[in-house]
């Protein structure tokens, strides 16, 4: 029996420095993203008031975590996250609603916006786009990672010859790392554990995917950008439609 495939392009932008601008983000325009950065230290100050947002399922997820500092990131990340949402769309923090796709990505109960979240062990970033899902990854560039290992079990052969090519190989590896994870949660999908499957290290990657949900929930093509930050982080943003403009936002 012929296993099912389909294909799919991955545009990919060279990795470009960005700097955390602190003025007041403009109107969101069509096909435009903004995408906002905080670290913890950041946001730790008012901790009281970005807790006191989530609506009960977020408290009882809080209460889950194992670890304070999972927990801690957790709670200040979505408080943000239901701070910024609703500087948006206008509807109190409080009083914003969220519906769940069949994956678990999280999306406002009236779809007039489209957002995702990400976070890391030190810092935690949203994207938002009126036009257009999108999917988001951020990354420390201070996290501990085996490179060699993992990207042995999850990236393509070119893959790991870009990196072992890199004068900064955990750095590249980063950087690849968070372009996947930000077109699989575009898609919807989140995680799937072929990532062989997407190759992301060169600026047009012509793919053919086979698995069932990516295949079904994964748009034709996608555009992908990645910034490095002062701070020490990568942020990697994915759409289905190349963007007009994209920003980046401090708390």
């Amino acid at each position: 029996m012929t296993m099912a495939t389909r294909s799919l392009l991955i545009h990919c932008l060279e990795t470009d420095a960005r700097e955390v601008l602190r003025v007041e983000p403009p109107l969101l325009a069509r096909n435009a993203c903004l995408v906002h950065f905080a670290t913890l230290n950041e946001l730790r100050p008012r901790y009281e008031v970005l807790c006191d947002l989530l609506d009960e399922e977020e408290r009882m997820r809080a209460l889950r975590f194992r670890f304070h500092a999972d927990r801690e990131r957790f709670e200040l990340g979505h408080g943000w996250m239901r701070e910024l949402l609703a500087h948006y769309t206008g509807v109190p923090a409080k009083d914003i609603t969220f519906v769940r796709g069949r994956f678990g990505k999280p999306t406002l109960t009236k779809k007039d916006l489209c957002f995702n979240l990400s976070d890391t062990k030190d810092a935690v970033a949203l994207a938002v786009c009126s036009t257009m899902e999108l999917g988001l990854d951020l990354e420390t560039l201070d996290r501990s990672v085996d490179h060699e290992a993992v990207s042995a079990h999850y990236f393509t052969p070119e893959e790991r010859t870009t990196i072992g090519k890199s004068e900064q190989p955990k750095s590249t590896f980063l950087e690849l790392w968070t372009r996947k994870e930000a077109v699989l949660k575009a898609s919807g999908v989140g995680i799937m554990d072929d990532l062989r499957s997407l190759r992301v290290n060169e600026p047009l990657n012509k793919l053919t995917i086979q698995h069932t949900e990516f295949m079904a929930m994964a748009a034709p093509e996608y555009h992908v950008r990645t910034w490095r930050t002062s701070s020490g982080h990568l942020i990697s943003l994915a759409t289905p439609r190349p963007l007009e403009q994209a920003m980046l936002f401090g708390a």
